[in-house]
Parts: C-alpha cells; sequence; structure tokens
C-alpha cells in the first residue's frame, strides 16, 4: 500500500519501562460487581456521535501519523478510519459489540475488543471475561480483575465509574496497556495511549472535535478496502 511507502526509518524507544508500577494496596472491602456495573452504566453511548481526532503510530522503525475519524452508535458499534497526513487512508475497522471488522489487505494495527471500546472511554469487557474480584488503591482509584483465557489477567483501574487505565498481564508480566486522559464532565477521553508491550507499540489517539450526528446507515459497519 502507498501509504506505508512514506514510513520515516526512526528507532522508537523501549517502553517497556512505560509499564505500570505496582500500585499500594487499601484495605477497604469492595463490592467488585456492583462497581463493574457502575462502570458499565456510566459509559453506555446514548447517541451517535462522530469524533475527529490526531492519532500516531510509532514502533521499531516506523513512526505514522495524521487524522482519524471515529464513528460510534449505541448500543455498541463503533468505527475508526486513519488518514495520512496526505488524506489517503491507512486503514479502517470496526467494532460491533466485541466482532473487530478489518478489511482485508489494511494492515491491523488496532487493539482488540476491550482495549480497543476502552481508547474511546467505553467500558465494555470481553465476554469471555470472568471478574475475579477487585481492591481499593491507596490512591483513590478502584481496581477490578477480570481472568481471560490462558495464564493472563486483565486489570482496570477506575476513577469513580470512569476507566483510567488498563493493564493485560501474562505470566504475571505486562503485555498490553492502555492509558486515557479524562476530564471531569466531558463523554469522551481527551487523550487515549494504548501500548503493545511485546510488539513495542504505541498508538495515540488526541481528541479535536465531538459531535452528535444521526444514525449511520448499517454498511458502515462493514468496512471495505
Amino acid at each position: 500500500m502507498a501509504a506505508w511507502a512514506v514510513l520515516l526509518s526512526v528507532g522508537v524507544g523501549s517502553m517497556t519501562a512505560c509499564a505500570s508500577s505496582e500500585p499500594i494496596e487499601d484495605a477497604r472491602p469492595l463490592d467488585a460487581g456492583q462497581l463493574a456495573q457502575n462502570a458499565q452504566r456510566a459509559s453506555e453511548l446514548d447517541v451517535p456521535y462522530r469524533l475527529v481526532f490526531e492519532w500516531s503510530l510509532n514502533e521499531p522503525g516506523m513512526r505514522l501519523q495524521g487524522q482519524g475519524v471515529a464513528r460510534i452508535e449505541p448500543p455498541y458499534r463503533a468505527r475508526l478510519d486513519l488518514f495520512a497526513r496526505n488524506g489517503e487512508r491507512i486503514t479502517s475497522a470496526a467494532l460491533v459489540d466485541g466482532d473487530l471488522r478489518v478489511p482485508e489487505g489494511l494492515p491491523s494495527f488496532l487493539p482488540q475488543s476491550t482495549f480497543f471500546w476502552g481508547s474511546l472511554g467505553v467500558f465494555r469487557p470481553d465476554r469471555s471475561m470472568g471478574l475475579a474480584g477487585g481492591r481499593w488503591q491507596r490512591d483513590g482509584l478502584a481496581e477490578l480483575r477480570y481472568l481471560p483465557t490462558g495464564n493472563s489477567e486483565l486489570l482496570v483501574r477506575l476513577a469513580g465509574s470512569r476507566v483510567q487505565e488498563m493493564v493485560r498481564r501474562s505470566n504475571g508480566r505486562a503485555v498490553e496497556e492502555l492509558r486515557l486522559d479524562m476530564v471531569e464532565g466531558e463523554r469522551f477521553p481527551r487523550q487515549a495511549t494504548y501500548r503493545d508491550l511485546r510488539e513495542t507499540r504505541e498508538l495515540r489517539l488526541t481528541l479535536d472535535t465531538v459531535e452528535h450526528v444521526e444514525a449511520y446507515p448499517s454498511d458502515t459497519w462493514t468496512p471495505r478496502r
């Protein structure tokens, strides 16, 4: 694809140092199930939205950036289109509940379902994950623990009922993380930073504008090359 020919050969520093440090635990009891329900309700989509954002992708030997558009609709439909500075589309993906749809032949560097939703400020754990409990942290955040398949766990850190951070660990080591910059009273994160620590890849979305729109046509959720 022509857009990949403009990649700049630049090194990207190791991002493993950015992996979350272990927070200090608070011994107060926590109702993990109730907190998870509150977090999901607080982030439910109410009307269709159109978001415009700046994006950047960094990984060893390459760097891309440009403008993106997110189309979002209740109950759980979202589509991202990422464009280079020259207006050429780099990739597209739609997410319908937990079904991620990427057109064949386009690069697939966007995160999977739970982290995809999280980058849009929506708390939607994959249905295959089981809630295994939670705890308070002394910084005032609550932490929920989910168990996906295999020897992995997902930690979700909440301020009130809003997601601040997600970390997926495998065999005790962080392999994915998402950090959100939320502003009180605003529906969507000002910035979302997703890191795949195994691939040393960072994808950053920085919000520009938000608008309410009419319902999208059904073919929006089946992107084509």
